[in-house]
């Protein structure tokens, strides 16, 4: 399977076996390079919990887990240690000086690796591989 948008990730219900436990309320990203750590999920208890990313089977309807157990409790230990994706959308990507757009989405690798930021500039759409970009209001190197 080729690239996915992160954002129509956020729209797929993660499911165990078929059965619907929740969904992704927000993708956390490694601080320091494009790497998606895992998914913040709102589950059917109304709570959130956090998923490894690495732990996950994406599915072309469904984010597919092996196991419930994999939904950890203490989300505030992984936000504090990541970047939202919610939270650097419209934020705008720099690569040295040179403004590229805002952020508009990002493209995912089965493995988490970011393949492209999908920036928005001058009312269009284009791909920006990640090496050597930031975020503005971060600031953040992610050579």
């Amino acid at each position: 399977m080729g690239p996915r948008s992160a954002t129509e990730l956020l729209q797929l219900p993660v499911r165990l076996h078929g059965i619907r436990l929740g969904g992704p309320v927000d993708l956390l990203l490694d601080p320091t390079e494009w790497r998606a750590l895992g998914l913040v999920v709102l589950c059917g208890d109304e709570s959130t919990r956090f998923l490894v990313f690495a732990a996950v089977d994406l599915q072309e309807d469904a984010i597919d887990v092996p196991s419930a157990l994999l939904l950890l409790e203490d989300i505030d230990f992984y936000r504090g240690r990541s970047r939202s994706l919610l939270g650097l959308l419209g934020d705008t990507v720099v690569s040295g000086r040179r403004e590229l757009g805002e952020l508009h989405d990002l493209l995912l690798l089965p493995d988490g690796s970011v393949e492209a930021l999908v920036v928005e500039q001058d009312g269009g759409l284009r791909e920006v591989r990640p090496a050597g970009t930031s975020i503005e209001s971060e600031r953040v190197s992610t050579a």
